[in-house]
């Protein structure tokens, strides 16, 4: 972090602040849930790769991650403890199931029981907050008593009404930090237990992608042809690059970011909530893109499946702007230009096979890891230390 970046900040203050607080077993097993819920929202975008069917996955995924996201504050700010909370977490767990069993159906015969399913889970939190009585209620409220009904309501209409009702309430889910941001500003986060679990959800989006390489050369059972194998390889170098551009220097700057006080639920609100949500989806769109252009590595990928991969990229790369902004108010240069790269070879890549495509992105990325360890191991640039370089 630069000099003028520090004296627009607090020193860390230790007074009052919570314990610390380890990611338990029992999160770990509810992460289990999401895995598969990540996997179905994957399938369904895979299905129907066109702006209906991305809204359709957006729209289904924003109640998913929310009930992760609600389960996540109640375990920061309460613990788990309690065999009682346990069970509820549980409980939660098989809601979010219930869920991700719903999803391929969820715009037909199944929408009803993603609404129930939904709505369930926002009454159990909201009854395990009111137990508890540790933080304020109003966030919880929200989901049990606007955006549950508006999508038990949605599951029994038809189709495009549906969508929107069900659009309306993934809008109330994800405006409720913002409004209920004061209410919010007296809760206890601890902030380590935080950036480790919102990084643990980005594993399960990248672990995703890794399934996504390789389920369509798995499912076969010819040879393995050389151009296949480079392609499983370029893919998979891809992968690691975007867990690189992550877990190299981004996952210890929202850490560094959380440990100042006076804007941590902002950090919160803005780079774990939302930040997080768009860098997940993302990963959902390359991991589909990955998936057709491992399948066929020798043609050139269709225009939906080539504005996902690249596209996708260029949005995670994008992202990392806007969150090291919303932390330290400075511009991450060398992530910003590698997006516009990466939206500026669409055009080429689609005349290129598919194969030739994944290898230019993974150049792309790892060009990205590479100037940023040498800019930090130089100490050239802006961005300041390691700890802070991320974003």
């Amino acid at each position: 972090m630069t000099n003028s970046e520090q004296t627009e900040r607090t020193v860390p203050v230790d007074d009052d602040e919570p314990e610390e607080l380890s990611v338990s077993w029992a999160e770990l097993f509810f992460d289990l849930v999401f895995v598969f819920a990540v996997t179905e929202v994957t399938q369904l975008l895979r299905l129907d790769q066109g702006l209906v069917g991305v809204g359709h996955a957006a729209v289904a995924f924003v109640p998913i991650y929310w009930v992760w996201v609600g389960t996540c504050i109640y375990a920061n700010t309460h613990g788990l403890s309690s065999n009682s909370d346990r069970i509820g977490l549980f409980a939660i767990g098989l809601g979010g199931m219930f869920m991700a069993l719903a999803v391929p159906g969820a715009y037909g015969e199944r929408g009803a029981f993603f609404g129930a399913s939904y709505l369930a889970i926002r009454l159990i939190l909201l009854y395990m907050i009111w137990r508890a009585g540790k933080m304020p209620k109003v966030s919880f409220v929200v989901g049990a008593c606007i955006s549950g009904p508006l999508l038990l309501i949605g599951g029994f209409l038809p189709t495009p009404v549906r969508f929107a009702l069900w659009a309306v309430a993934a809008l109330a889910d994800l405006s409720n930090p913002a409004l209920a941001r004061k209410v919010l500003a007296t809760a206890r986060f601890v902030p380590g237990h935080l950036a480790e679990r919102f990084g643990g959800f980005l594993i399960i989006a990248l672990g995703e992608s890794i399934v996504d390489i390789g389920a369509p050369v798995a499912a076969g059972t010819a040879a393995l042809g050389p151009a296949k194998v480079l392609a499983v390889a370029a893919a998979f170098v891809l992968a690691a690059g975007l867990w690189w551009v992550y877990y190299g220097y981004a996952a210890g700057a929202v850490q560094h970011a959380l440990s100042y006080k006076d804007a941590r639920n902002d950090i919160i609100r803005t780079v774990l909530s939302y930040g997080h949500l768009v860098f997940i989806g993302a990963i959902i769109a390359v991991s589909v893109g990955m998936y057709v252009a491992v399948d066929d590595p020798g043609q050139p990928l269709t225009g939906r499946n080539l504005y996902l991969l690249f596209g996708g990229t260029a949005l995670y790369l994008a992202t990392f702007g806007y969150n090291r902004w919303r932390m330290f108010h400075t511009w991450s240069v060398t992530r910003l230009a590698a997006a516009v790269v990466v939206l500026a070879l669409i055009p080429a890549a689609a005349h290129m096979s598919a194969l030739i495509a994944l290898c230019g992105l993974g150049v792309v990325i790892g060009a990205v890891n590479v100037t940023e360890y040498v800019l930090v191991r130089l100490g050239a640039t802006s961005t300041g230390p390691r700890q802070a370089q991320p974003e």
